[in-house]
């Protein structure tokens, strides 16, 4: 039976680390944590299930700080999960173990929810990592492994739980602080670093950003793919809708088109009333396979196409075609309070005698 190491980095972390630890606890051999700073009781949490704790002073650089970690392992495989992560479930992880000898394991990480708790947000990341094939972390910043050999893919999934906001202003400022130094950016460090731009409302500097990361020859597929979603979303807040549709159609020059790019042509579509185009769109977003690599919106496969299908044919006078697409829609998410509203819409409608 394979042996793994948990492998973290945490600081301040004493909120959330315990909840951490304990989803993983029985599915691993060791527990490593390397505290890069903390001021609070996080360290007090983690004795209470390992006594290999460590001090890595932060540089701005999580790779160096999760190679660190890694350097401390001792088992078959390392495994990383950050402190607002749980380990959904451990059993599955516990029984892959018995006969596991790939190089890399790929987990499903649910990154957002809806109200319910169902993923809105989901992704496969490179969760187990033999040892002895030497992987190291590459990035000051969203810092990742290239997975390498013989990979595989699991189902037991990682939800990541965040309580509360970090430093809203960290990452744009290592990645400045990189910049300023004169440190070229890499392909990916590139890409997060207009991102970063994005969500500081610096719109513009972003599109430079994106474009550049763009232009790259050797940048990952579903990096670009994500790049020309959020230079969509910089033109729209510049006011410039057009462009923005643009850079979403420039997606498809990388890969299959992708739900979440189809939704939002055809939101925009669908804003400027040109309702069978915008159709077009979201049929086409509901019948996109699920991409095994890269991130995933799934309510973009199939609830959100519905509930907006459902938009455009009323929106036609089609109220029959409309009913149906939100009956669709209920079937995944019957609580869900617009399926609701549009149930009672279509029972005042029948009620008033409309042609339904």
């Amino acid at each position: 039976m394979a042996t793994v190491s948990l492998c973290m980095i945490v600081k301040n972390e004493a909120s959330v680390l315990g909840r951490c630890l304990e989803s993983a606890a029985h599915a691993v051999d060791e527990i490593i944590i390397v505290d890069t700073g903390s001021e609070d009781a996080t360290k007090d949490v983690a004795r209470r299930f390992t006594d290999r704790i460590y001090d890595f002073p932060w540089i701005d650089d999580f790779a160096a700080a999760r190679n660190f970690s890694f350097s401390k392992a001792s088992c078959d495989y390392q495994m990383w999960l950050d402190a607002d992560d749980v380990l959904e479930d451990a059993q599955s992880l516990a029984e892959m173990k018995r006969d596991l000898t790939a190089d890399v394991v790929m987990l499903p990480y649910h990154v957002a929810f809806d109200a319910q708790g169902h993923p809105t947000m989901t992704y496969f990341r490179e969760r187990l990592l033999r040892r002895e094939r030497g992987f190291r972390w590459v990035g000051a910043v969203h810092e990742a492994i290239t997975p390498a050999g013989t990979v595989i893919y699991g189902t037991a999934a990682v939800l990541h739980r965040k309580l509360h906001v970090n430093d809203p202003d960290r990452n744009l400022r290592i990645f400045e602080k990189q910049i300023a130094a004169g440190k070229p950016l890499l392909p990916r460090e590139q890409y997060y670093y207009a991102r970063e731009l994005l969500f500081h409302g610096r719109h513009r500097e972003a599109i430079r950003a994106f474009m550049d990361f763009l232009a790259q020859p050797d940048g990952w597929v579903e990096d670009r793919i994500g790049a020309c979603l959020q230079l969509a979303q910089c033109c729209l807040s510049l006011g410039q809708p057009q462009i923005a549709e643009q850079a979403l159609l420039q997606s498809f020059c990388y890969d299959r088109p992708r739900a979440e790019i189809c939704c939002e042509i055809g939101r925009l579509k669908l804003e400027r009333g040109r309702y069978e185009e915008a159709i077009f769109w979201y049929e086409t977003a509901a019948a996109a396979p699920f991409p095994q690599d890269g991130f995933s919106q799934p309510d973009c496969h199939d609830y959100i196409p519905y509930m907006q299908l459902c938009v455009c044919y009323d929106r036609l006078g089609n109220l029959r075609q409309a009913e149906a697409y939100n009956d669709r829609a209920g079937r995944i998410k019957p609580q869900d309070a617009s399926f609701l509203a549009n149930q009672k819409y279509f029972r005042d409608q029948r009620r008033s005698g409309g042609n339904i």
